[in-house]
């Protein structure tokens, strides 16, 4: 396909970039030099500058290596954005080994998979998930179990209170046995050592990234730093506006993902930016941190950007700081885009990417030309084509439908482990991506949906995103999906699981006669239910699949 979206990109967004030969540690290492005095962390009300952070990784390093972690050895980090993440993250890329970050949220059988499936050795973890680790211990590799508390990163009165509060709590002390390791007490005893010195290149091997499971069973996508550091720089590239130790990046995105690990953590501390961290999205506190903290970038999720609309005190705030948004993860209806732009005043585009990717791919312009409901543009240096569902050998042109496929220098190694599924996902460099797509004639690409969730109802293709939209510009609604369920009759049947906004009511008849007025008559939902939440993951995205097994649970 001719590159015709090349012209279109914004004035400064380069065709193509000439990538570093350096690992992500050598980025970071040349970020903390540069911008040693500045603020690296701010995480509850406690900063550490670039310089102290880069003292904290080069003792963790020493820590892990004198404990036995060698170049290629896996290190899982099982924890909630924290200080504590990046310590041990670049302390475990110093020495060269790939990082495996797990879900905090993961419950023993999650974990287990994941462990076992990446043939981790050591472990960072919290207190709180210690009992959990140990008792699955004996059905991993794991040899080193580190163990941290979130409170040590705290200023010292919140840090105090925070252990009275938790030792009212009966059960809630943890003893951590003597073969295993305390995090602060391996800082304590490594503090001004230097980790040995490991050749890492750009073809080795950083991640093993656990896809979010929403189809399905998870699978480790191998990133390499070439792969990250590329990912790094294109999205730089993309913010023409982007100021090297200036900006100020709120981290509510979950970091064991891959964008928030890519957009937040990496591009953040690779370029001297201030980073707020936030374990979890509480809306009031992150309202709290953005009026006081005044963060620039905001790399968030749809549902992020819905409930600061609908935040009833959102007047008290001054969030006008806010300058860039890139929204990934689901599609963003454009009524939010709209509406937060205007509670802003800062540009809020939508992205695509995925963690088989490093992740991003694809954004509309921030500041050039952007069409509502596409994903934009592909990424400097990244190609992609539109194939036929059934074969993937097709390439279709413009404006029909198929499957998305991928090429560039952010795209993965492959999977671990599943040489089969590898044979179908690259193709001749080539990654088949599985959702479903078009592109117009200015080379904007508009997803349509997953390929797994697309609906046949009644012989016409349904994508749920066609309908969604519809039904986020009504007023009462704030969150909306659609899925198919089974039906003797049609096959499938749509049906839309609804969350109104705070006070609204509605009836079902309502969404019925709404839908009919901007959709085909096949497309309209034939059931609505009214649900207090959605189903998510921890990044926000919609698990359908879990509302089409609860539909399936109740016919049993």
């Amino acid at each position: 396909m001719e590159k015709i979206w090349l012209n279109h990109y914004e004035p400064g967004v380069p065709h193509s970039i000439d990538y570093p030969a350096l690992s992500l540690y050598q980025l970071f290492q040349k970020a903390t030099q540069t911008y040693k005095h500045l603020t690296a962390i701010h995480f509850m009300g406690r900063e550490l500058t670039y310089g102290e952070l880069s003292l904290q990784v080069e003792s963790m390093a020493s820590a892990l290596a004198e404990l036995g972690v060698k170049k290629g050895d896996r290190v899982a980090i099982h924890l909630p954005n924290s200080t504590q993440f990046p310590i041990a993250f670049f302390a475990a890329q110093a020495i060269g080994a790939i990082v495996v970050p797990c879900n905090p949220l993961y419950v023993a059988r999650e974990m287990n998979h994941q462990l076992n499936d990446s043939g981790a050795e050591t472990i960072i973890t919290l207190t709180r998930f210690y009992n959990m680790i140990k008792d699955i211990q004996p059905d991993t590799k794991l040899k080193n179990i580190i163990v941290s508390n979130i409170k040590d990163y705290f200023p010292g009165l919140l840090s105090f209170l925070y252990t009275v509060a938790k030792e009212k709590k009966e059960g809630d002390r943890v003893e951590v046995a003597a073969e295993d390791y305390s995090f602060k007490d391996l800082l304590s005893k490594h503090a001004g050592k230097k980790p040995p010195e490991v050749e890492v290149m750009p073809e080795d091997r950083a991640l093993i990234l656990y896809t979010g499971g929403t189809t399905g069973v998870s699978k480790g996508a191998v990133l390499q730093h070439r792969n990250l550091v590329a990912n790094l720089y294109q999205v730089q590239s993309w913010c023409t506006d982007f100021k090297e130790g200036k900006e100020v990046a709120l981290g509510v995105l979950p970091f064991f993902h891959s964008y928030g690990l890519t957009t937040v953590l990496n591009l953040g501390l690779i370029s001297g930016a201030k980073l707020v961290l936030m374990p979890r999205f509480i809306l009031e506190d992150v309202l709290k941190a953005i009026d006081k903290q005044k963060p620039t970038l905001f790399p968030g999720v749809p549902t992020i950007y819905v409930a600061i609309n609908n935040a009833p005190d959102l007047h008290k705030y001054h969030i006008e700081s806010i300058r860039i948004c890139i929204s990934g993860a689901a599609p963003l209806p454009v009524e939010v885009q709209q509406q937060f732009e205007k509670n802003t005043g800062g540009r809020l585009v939508e992205g695509y990417g995925l963690s088989e990717t490093s992740p991003v791919t694809h954004s509309n312009p921030v500041y050039g030309k952007r069409k509502p409901g596409s994903i934009g543009l592909p990424m400097p240096d990244t190609d992609f084509k539109i194939v036929d569902v059934e074969t993937g050998e097709k390439e279709l042109p413009i404006g029909e439908i198929g499957e998305l496929c991928i090429r560039g220098p952010q795209v993965m190694e492959g999977y671990l482990n599943m040489p089969d599924e590898n044979a179908q996902s690259i193709r001749d460099g080539w990654f088949y991506t599985g959702d479903i797509a078009k592109v117009d004639e200015d080379g904007y690409t508009y997803i349509v949906d997953r390929k797994k969730d697309m609906v046949i109802a009644g012989g016409f293709n349904i994508y749920p995103r066609d309908v969604e939209e519809v039904l986020y510009t009504h007023p009462k609604i704030m969150e909306a999906a659609v899925a198919g369920i089974n039906d003797p009759y049609r096959g499938e049947t749509l049906k839309a699981y609804i969350v109104l906004k705070e006070g609204e009511t509605m009836t079902e008849d309502e969404v019925f006669d709404y839908c009919k007025t901007d959709l085909a008559a096949y497309k309209v939902p034939k059931l609505v239910e009214f649900k207090s939440e959605l189903p998510k993951t921890m990044i926000g995205k919609v698990l359908r699949r879990m509302l089409r097994e609860e539909e399936e649970e109740k016919n049993r």
